[in-house]
């Protein structure tokens, strides 16, 4: 195994936990390695720090996925690491109604660079950089005797592949996987598109904030902004709600969600889908209607930090329409996976678009990660979710 030194004065962050190593935190690094190469961190002193992988060249040199000295990195390694994230979703999901969720979440499951959902029976995967990607056979091999899915499928497609200089990829990787998964979240069906859906196929991290809009939807007119496959618009209708607007760009989203309207036996007659562009919708409001409950679930709107500044201008416009269309006393669930924006500054963006629409909110819960995201204390790099529900008036 290679063996780095650190410099003394940048050990703290690898004894903090935190499971990035910093290319200008290391003394030498020999030319030719390859990416996904074993290493162990040693300080000045040759005491010890962690051990890892080689990601790259690049500012991110080593991602650490062990502070064990005697800890081999094997097939055995990934099968336990596997299996540890395995029995803390089994042990602690709070619903056993729920049979999919994100089994490894990156590098707070200490296998930084992978992302492994489950569906049912089916797992989707992706390979953030080739670094994690250098043990794809082995990984595979352990997601295959722990899980014993009927399929593995690949999704690589994502940005920062090519950030790390990796090209995009997809595919089969075992068994098989149908067009269209059904899952049960909370006791609710949901058809996903493993294959061709955003991410991974569903947005499991919401499971907990769909479940939590249950209580403000009786008798009441919703509009689910960003709708995808229409997560929330079950839960509202199954909530009770009298009427639900969904608005999504994607036409083949918002059939799949009224698949999954049908799927779990919710009256079609009080849905209404609209295939267009939410800031486009939000600001013609064609209707001239008010909404009871406002849900906004956007796609990232900063995925660099030179563009906080910009993304926080859209959320603020946003925002601030949709507090417009809101009913004296109505509820705004707003989101933002940006994990370049902190709740701070989300906040933030929301007293202003407050005060533009010369609105009161108040704020009645916050809402992060699921038991199924969790995180390491140090690694605030991977704090990403954040959701309000507020009253308006």
């Amino acid at each position: 195994m290679i063996k780095l030194v650190v410099f003394g004065n940048r050990v703290g962050p690898i004894l903090g936990r935190h499971p990035w190593v910093f290319s200008g935190a290391l003394k030498q690094i020999p030319d030719g390695l390859d990416g996904g190469s074993a290493v162990q961190l040693f300080d000045e002193t040759g005491r010890f720090l962690a051990q890892g992988y080689f990601n790259s060249y690049s500012q991110i040199a080593v991602r650490i996925w062990s502070w064990d000295e005697k800890e081999e990195v094997d097939q055995k390694f990934f099968e336990n690491r596997v299996k540890a994230a395995y029995e803390l979703r089994q042990n602690y999901l709070e619903d056993k109604k729920t049979d999919s969720y994100r089994l490894i979440n990156s590098e707070n499951d200490f296998l930084p660079g992978l992302i492994v959902d489950k569906y049912a029976d089916y797992l989707s995967v992706q390979f953030h950089n080739p670094g994690i990607e250098f043990w794809k056979k082995e990984i595979v091999s352990a997601l295959k005797k722990i899980l014993k899915p009927v399929g593995i499928y690949e999704r690589s497609d994502v940005r920062n592949r090519e950030i790390e200089g990796a090209e995009k990829q997809s595919g089969l990787l075992f068994g098989k996987v149908p067009d269209q998964v059904k899952i049960s979240e909370n006791g609710y069906k949901f058809l996903v598109d493993i294959i061709g859906g955003q991410k991974t196929g569903f947005f499991l991290d919401q499971r907990d904030k769909r479940k939590a809009l249950e209580k403000y939807c009786a008798g009441k007119t919703i509009l689910n902004c960003f709708s995808y496959t229409g997560g929330f618009s079950v839960y509202a209708l199954a909530g009770g709600a009298e009427k639900v607007i969904s608005v999504d760009v994607s036409q083949s989203a918002l059939d799949l969600a009224k698949e999954n309207i049908k799927l779990n036996k919710l009256d079609p007659k009080k849905c209404e889908w609209v295939c267009d562009d939410v800031k486009k919708y939000l600001g013609l409001n064609p209707s001239g209607e008010l909404f009871d409950v406002i849900v906004l679930d956007p796609p990232a709107f900063v995925k660099d930090r030179r563009k906080i500044k910009e993304g926080l201008f859209g959320y603020r416009n946003i925002n601030e329409a949709a507090l417009k269309l809101l009913k004296p006393g109505g509820i705004l669930v707003t989101c933002s996976c940006s994990a370049h924006v902190s709740l701070t500054d989300f906040r933030y963006m929301l007293t202003e678009a407050g005060g533009r629409a010369r609105k009161t909110v108040q704020i009645l819960e916050n809402f992060t990660h699921g038991i199924d995201h969790p995180e390491l204390v140090a690694f605030t790099e991977g704090d990403y979710l954040k959701c309000i529900f507020a009253k308006v008036s």
